[in-house]
């Protein structure tokens, strides 16, 4: 598929892991907003897809549904995430890697249990557990339970108060680094992206630094169009992509129904640019 005016949203998620829509409920919302090509990236788990294909194809006018995960990585004690796009989900290596990254993402979470109960916060943990069913824990849930019960207004105003580096319940990553997740992608067929580089609340400088040291670890490609972005800040991904001879992807990484972010919203594609779907190597369903 290569025609560039397709929507596309190559970036989301579902009950699977932190997202609020079942893959089902996701299938559904993505076709009502028109999307056509759609790639669900849950984090560090592909446990979703299968319910999201067999729902999707019953449909008179099925998306294009790519096969995603979205796994946490460490680089200079931050966490960057990697998109997989295309994958071999019964890859024996790239399932025993996201076996291995829920395991590390476990120990994180209670570990972030143990240092807001130190401070007075009872029940986190067990609360985010129960928010996330049968899925990977995550920040986002414990954001989701501290919202709900009234320690801060917003899931976003959590992180800044409670999750972010330096804060009570802040516990720093524990994952492999960026060229592992990489030749782990690769090696299950799939195409690596490094996901919104402008929002990990780096400098200029730094950001420039993760896309070059991205593209020398063996990366694919990067998000350069993301829901919430000014012209000014796309222009710029869209200028480290070509420089760093990398592709370019796109999606909303939507988690939730709300005023922020939407699926296929923003979903703007500028000429002169290589989109990650013009690569040889590309199946789309």
């Amino acid at each position: 598929m290569t025609d560039e005016t397709i929507l596309a949203d190559l970036h989301s998620h579902t009950t699977a892991s932190d997202g609020q829509l079942t893959p089902s409920e996701l299938i559904d919302r993505a076709i009502a907003n028109g999307v056509e090509m759609f790639a669900i990236t849950d984090h560090d788990t592909t446990a979703g897809l299968a319910e999201a294909h067999a729902y999707n194809d019953r449909h008179a006018t099925p998306l294009a549904l790519i096969n995603g995960v979205e796994i946490s990585t460490r680089w200079h004690n931050h966490d960057i995430h990697v998109v997989a796009l295309n994958i071999d989900i019964e890859d024996k290596q790239l399932v025993e890697f996201l076996a291995n990254q829920r395991n590390l993402r476990e120990l994180r979470a209670k570990e972030i249990g143990l240092r807001l109960a130190k401070a007075g916060i009872e029940g986190a943990y067990e609360g985010a557990r129960e928010l996330a069913g049968g899925a990977a824990l995550s920040r986002g849930h414990y954001a989701r339970w501290l919202a709900d019960h009234g320690y801060a207004t917003s899931m976003a105003n959590v992180f800044k108060k409670y999750l972010a580096r330096g804060k009570t319940g802040y516990v720093p990553n524990n994952w492999n680094d960026m060229a592992s997740a990489v030749e782990v992608i690769q090696g299950a067929g799939g195409i690596a992206v490094l996901a919104h580089p402008g929002g990990y609340k780096l400098s200029a400088k730094w950001v420039k630094r993760l896309v070059r040291e991205f593209k020398e670890a063996g990366g694919d490609a990067m998000e350069v169009v993301v829901s919430q972005q000014t012209v000014e800040d796309r222009n710029n991904l869209i200028a480290l992509s070509l420089k760093n001879e990398l592709y370019a992807s796109l999606g909303s990484d939507f988690h939730f129904p709300g005023s922020w972010t939407e699926l296929g919203k923003n979903m703007y594609q500028p000429k002169g640019v290589n989109w990650v779907w013009q690569m040889d190597n590309w199946i789309s369903a």
